[in-house]
């Protein structure tokens, strides 16, 4: 996608070959920059401390890591560490857990002196077939977006509410949810989108707006609470999200408040989608809200805001009272009954095992 009119990716290998460059997430809306990772040690780093973040990306960004990782030890007891040292970053995206057994699996019977290069290979074989599996996507939402395009009257867009950030941030490129948002708009049809800010974090105010405005789609940022309001009056069409983990049955697990809004859309007969990519589907689980394990992120995500002050430094601030406790739950699970839909690299399906399956027959 583009920045500042440039095609971008999330990461990429760098120029000398020595090293990983991701954009530093932490740093934007206000300030575009990019980071080195060189070890192991800066990969687990970016991943937990969200340097990189969204499910697809913590898996490439894993993938990489993998590689840098078997640079240093590529012996039986180096693959095993790297593979744990990454695994324990972030335990709800299953992306990253897929990532990694896949590297794992493709070193392991390979001499150690050759595996950091075949790691190396698979990371961007990774990449790829992100960016392909993303423009699926797209391809297969567009119907969904054009559909109501047809029945709105002459000149008006077709409203969508999205949360948190499943875009091009989110993934090597192109975005989950976004990816149709994005294939509509470059097919020149009226949308605009309502972007949840989505405390704490603010991803969708401080990545999925900044996105949106460098790609030059019509978009106005809300509080998290208004989105029921506007599905009540109307101004809502379609809602559509990404995920963190699907399981099997398509309960799905994405950025806290995701329920919330699932729950308003059903209320008031707003079509609610979910993007999923294939690697985003945890297939050996059935109950979302047993199965999945949620993280819990530091009181802090809470606590305190960044933002851009009258005379354009960037601070930090409390808003708590002093002594106030905070929970920071990082994720919710949507029950499969609350989503009309499942969009995947396949096709549009049920979220259900049958309907899966009927995608995925060899899963």
């Amino acid at each position: 996608m583009n920045v500042h009119g440039r095609p971008t990716r999330t990461i990429w290998p760098s120029s000398d070959g020595a090293a990983v460059e991701i954009i530093d997430q932490t740093r934007l809306p206000h300030e575009f920059a990019t980071a080195r990772l060189a070890t192991l040690a800066d990969a687990a780093h970016a991943i937990r401390a969200m340097l990189v973040r969204g499910a697809p990306l913590i898996g490439a960004a894993a993938a990489w890591g993998m590689w840098l990782a078997l640079r240093e030890d590529a012996s039986d007891a180096g693959l095993a560490r790297a593979h744990a040292t990454l695994l324990a970053t972030r335990p709800t995206a299953v992306n990253l857990r897929w990532a990694l057994d896949r590297v794992r699996a493709a070193a392991a019977p390979l001499a150690p002196g050759t595996r950091a290069a075949a790691a190396r290979t698979l990371a961007i074989d990774i990449c790829d077939e992100d960016v392909a599996l993303n423009r699926a996507i797209g391809a297969a939402g567009l119907p969904l977006i054009r559909a109501i395009a047809t029945r709105k009257p002459a000149g008006q867009p077709v409203n969508l509410l999205t949360h948190c950030n499943a875009g091009w941030l989110a993934t090597v490129d192109v975005g989950t949810a976004t990816a149709p948002i994005y294939a509509a708009h470059d097919a020149g049809i009226p949308l605009h989108v309502w972007v949840d800010e989505t405390r704490p974090r603010n991803q969708g105010a401080s990545l999925t707006a900044w996105e949106l405005l460098n790609h030059g789609v019509p978009h106005t940022v809300i509080s998290d609470n208004a989105g029921g309001h506007l599905m009540q009056h109307g101004h809502v069409d379609l809602v559509i999200v990404g995920t963190d983990r699907t399981t099997a049955h398509g309960d799905v697990c994405n950025k806290i408040g995701t329920y919330l809004k699932a729950l308003a859309a059903h209320d008031n007969g707003v079509p609610f989608y979910v993007a999923a990519p294939s690697p985003s589907i945890d297939w050996t689980l059935r109950d979302g809200r047993r199965e999945i394990p949620i993280e819990e992120r530091a009181a802090r995500e809470v606590s305190h805001v960044s933002g851009r002050l009258a005379d354009g430094t960037v601070a930090t601030i409390d808003i708590l009272p002093a002594g106030s406790a905070a929970a920071n739950p990082a994720f919710d699970v949507t029950p499969a009954r609350l989503v009309t839909g499942l969009v995947t690299e396949r096709g549009v399906c049920a979220a259900n095992a049958k309907s899966l399956k009927t995608l995925f027959p060899e899963k």
